[in-house]
């Protein structure tokens, strides 16, 4: 055991497939390594204490708001034979809640690391993404996986429904900016709404889905071949069918249009839509902070810039 240490993990947002993956089309969800949640656990005379946005006192007296930070704390103690080791966890993050950027997997992924650095015991990334999925059961019910396996990953996640989660080659360069609309997205009223026209109109909607499919495989093959310009137009493309949809927002919308109209290559919403973020690419630091400011100017309660270049980095 380890007199104190740190834990890790980084935000995600949806790059593609937002939507589509719910009707078995492929996703592609993006780390950003410059959003993070740190977890630091520190020896102590006695007690087990934990310190969060949330909550602060013993981690015994934690409510059923986080319930699945409970369930993984207490498995993983079991796990170490450490049910009477006292420790102070501190918990801060960057994430804001309800934007669709992963803030309950950041949190488990940084925990799960930070007892495992504790305790000192090896993990990998197969173990990591296991133990991770105990609290998100808890917290989501029927996870994907992707917020886990992206929130700990510094490259892009891969995934087809019950078929693949995997990392994928990344050579993009580059600039992406997040805004938040300063509305909390609706994801389960965009969905229940797709799925609605769906019914409705299913050859309509059936067609927007399977677009939304081709522009994920394109996009992949654009982080995969640093094709920017190319990338910012699929951007566009996949908000166009969205909004097609009915998941964006008149905030979003203008978001968007402003972002365009600054020097964005492409942009777009991210996640559930009807509020929540949106992403706009951009070419270079000058490009990237123009559109920063202008959003900002816009109405974006905040946002935040993603340099586009990383190594992938063990669990």
């Amino acid at each position: 055991m380890k007199k104190s240490v740190i834990g890790k993990s980084n935000a995600k947002i949806i790059l593609l497939g937002d939507h589509s993956v719910v009707y078995g089309q492929p996703a592609i969800a993006l780390p950003l390594t410059s959003v993070n949640t740190t977890v630091t656990m520190t020896a102590t005379a006695a007690g087990q204490t934990i310190a969060s946005r949330y909550f602060d006192g013993p981690i015994a007296q934690l409510n059923s708001q986080l319930a699945g930070v409970v369930k993984l704390i207490t498995t993983l103690l079991e796990r170490f034979d450490g049910q009477q080791t006292p420790f102070h966890m501190a918990i801060t993050s960057d994430l804001p809640a309800e934007r669709g950027m992963g803030s309950s997997a950041a949190v488990d992924v940084a925990i799960t690391r930070a007892m495992y650095r504790f305790f000192d015991r090896p993990l990998t990334r197969d173990e990591l993404l296991e133990t991770v999925a105990i609290g998100e059961k808890i917290t989501h019910g029927n996870p994907s996986g992707i917020d886990a396996a992206t929130s700990s990953s510094a490259v892009p996640i891969w995934l087809i429904p019950h078929e693949t989660i995997s990392q994928i080659p990344f050579h993009l360069t580059g600039y992406l900016v997040i805004a938040d609309s300063g509305i909390k997205g609706q994801t389960g009223q965009a969905v229940a709404a797709v799925a609605r026209r769906h019914t409705t109109q299913p050859d309509t909607t059936n067609r927007q889905i399977e677009t939304l499919g081709q522009l994920s495989y394109a996009a992949r093959d654009c982080l995969a071949a640093n094709e920017m310009t190319r990338l910012g137009g699929i951007l566009d493309s996949a908000q166009e069918q969205l909004a097609g949809l009915g998941v964006s927002s008149p905030e979003l919308d203008h978001l968007i249009t402003v972002a365009r109209a600054n020097g964005a290559l492409g942009a777009k919403l991210t996640g559930g839509g009807m509020g929540g973020c949106m992403i706009a690419l951009c070419a270079t630091a000058a490009s990237a902070t123009a559109v920063q400011h202008a959003l900002v100017a816009a109405g974006a309660t905040a946002t935040w810039t993603e340099v586009l270049h990383h190594e992938e980095e063990p669990a």
